[in-house]
């Protein structure tokens, strides 16, 4: 089952390839894409190894404090749908930097951006690496390294052939798949208790080593200040991420583009009402039953840390515990398939950067044609590639569910503000944004660097030198001030002329009208 999956989402790839010869195919499917399909592409984008495996894991692990990251992801969609959504489409071509440079000047703009998407795109990569070499390691007993190389050969091979056609249709078609079933996974569970949720929790807290303390807040977020501070990432981060953004340029016009919020939204609430529910299925149904963890001292084995594969691994056992053997086939292709389709996605996002936004209009100035654009982020998307494979090794044992959070507060603290503020504050100018774009982009990774998780877990430092994992809070407040600080005392010809470029600008987002038309209306 796993191995025919594989084979139809190249054949999807092949056949969108013989449609992709355009740039604008390549980047953006061509804006034929309706808001329906959409939605479906961007709800497969969001359902990712961070939501089907590390939710279920950390609702595994950690009981209620799991579904903060669910509902922060959630509720960042009203803020890209009220806020972003209308205008990016307006205004953009192919990624959100369009959006950014249009009225701010190209270059430094673009450099800010291409070096903000890379640098998410590397966070978010690494969870999904881990995900999909765990996912192959348990089911194929493939070494871990060689299980991230054909992880990493497949993604490539999706971006560099078929492009933004292949990555949607492969998302769309993952989407409906992960829907349906997660959908009977969390129907079985509620199968096994009669569907009363609360015999399905009381049976979790007495078989959980945490008991009652898993249905209360306060094992996995410990204090205010991080709370927030996730909250913040997660909530305004989806609204920086490049490759959610580069899919409102696939559809026809601002209309299509609110409507794809709109589906996308409902399909990723009721996924995620789903993975509370697979998560405490796989404390009752996983926690009692030996043979999925590995031994321990004297025929005694660890309930949380013992599963085999790791907690990452719990909805994919739960699928055996309720489905069997073919069930598992299924929910391990349509998992795979996930991360495949997600790593697709972010690795376009991470080649068009480099191509469309360094190389075609920071170093080439828009002399360049678009079949030598599209090869270079062919290029691109196979140097991205052998990237993710070395920082999925390295990062193997990070919750995937936590890799994407401190990838979120990235894009929260860079990407998100630079783009808010120059579509709705007319005295940004570029000289403000290029400053706290990057003093939220550094702040933000040198926090995460130095936080408990990086400094302590991954690099073996006693002491963080950095007291939060999630650095939003300060790194968002820190780019935000950067912009409005430097562009108020911007006194400069240019930052007069882009203050004026802002009422053009808002004519046409308002109307979907060229720039000539703008000024002249």
């Amino acid at each position: 089952m796993f191995l025919i999956f594989v084979a139809s989402t190249l054949l999807i790839t092949k056949w969108a390839a013989s449609r992709t010869r355009t740039a604008a195919d390549f980047y953006a499917a061509g804006g034929g894409i309706t808001g329906f399909q959409n939605g479906l592409a961007i709800a497969g984008d969001f359902m990712s190894a961070a939501s089907f495996l590390g939710i279920s894991a950390l609702v595994f692990s950690s009981g209620f404090d799991g579904l903060i990251y669910s509902v922060g992801w959630l509720v960042g969609w009203p803020i890209v749908l009220f806020l972003i959504a209308e205008r990016l489409r307006n205004l953009g071509r192919f990624t959100f930097a369009d959006v950014a440079a249009f009225r701010l000047q190209s270059t430094p703009i673009r450099t800010l951006s291409a070096v903000g998407t890379l640098a998410v795109v590397a966070l978010y990569l690494i969870a999904q690496m881990v995900g999909a070499g765990k996912l192959i390691e348990l089911l194929f007993g493939l070494p871990y390294f060689y299980a991230e190389i054909v992880v990493g050969v497949l993604m490539v091979t999706y971006v560099a052939t078929g492009g933004m056609v292949a990555t949607t249709w492969v998302q769309i078609i993952k989407a409906c798949l992960l829907l349906g079933g997660a959908t009977f996974m969390a129907v079985m569970v509620l199968v096994h208790f009669s569907f009363s949720p609360e015999a399905m929790f009381k049976s979790a807290t007495e078989t959980h080593p945490g008991g009652l303390s898993i249905l209360a807040p306060g094992k996995l977020v410990t204090d205010p200040v991080s709370a927030v501070s996730l909250g913040l990432a997660l909530m305004f981060g989806t609204a920086g991420l490049p490759h959610i953004l580069m899919r409102f340029f696939t559809v026809r016009d601002a209309k299509a583009a609110r409507k794809s919020v709109f589906y996308a939204t409902g399909f990723i609430g009721y996924f995620y009402i789903l993975t509370f529910i697979i998560g405490f299925g796989a404390i009752t149904l996983l926690m009692n039953d030996p043979s999925y963890f590995k031994p321990g001292e004297g025929g005694t084995y660890d309930k949380i840390n013992g599963l085999i594969g790791g907690t990452n691994m719990a909805a994919v056992h739960l699928a055996n515990a309720v489905g069997g053997s073919l069930f598992l086939g299924f929910i391990s292709a349509v998992a795979f398939a996930t991360i495949l389709a997600v790593v697709a996605g972010l690795t376009l996002a991470g080649a068009s950067a480099v191509s469309h936004d360094l190389y075609a209009n920071v170093f080439a100035k828009g002399r360049t044609s678009e079949a030598t654009e599209v090869r270079l982020s062919k290029i691109s998307a196979v140097v991205i590639g052998i990237i993710a494979i070395l920082l999925g090794y390295i990062f193997e044992k990070q919750n995937v569910a936590f890799m994407v959070g401190l990838a979120f507060a990235v894009a929260a603290s860079c990407n998100f503000p630079v783009l808010l503020m120059s579509i709705f504050w007319r005295g940004t100018t570029t000289r403000g944004a290029v400053v706290g774009g990057f003093l939220g982009l550094a702040s933000a990774i040198g926090m995460v660097v130095l936080s408990p998780a990086v400094w302590v877990k991954t690099f073996g430092f006693a002491q963080p030198l950095f007291p939060y994992d999630s650095p939003a809070l300060f790194s968002m407040t820190l780019a935000f001030l950067g912009i409005y600080v430097v562009s108020k005392l911007d006194r400069s010809a240019s930052a007069e002329a882009e203050r004026r470029a802002f009422d053009a600008q808002f004519v046409r987002s308002e109307t979907g009208i060229g720039v000539g038309a703008a000024v002249s209306h």
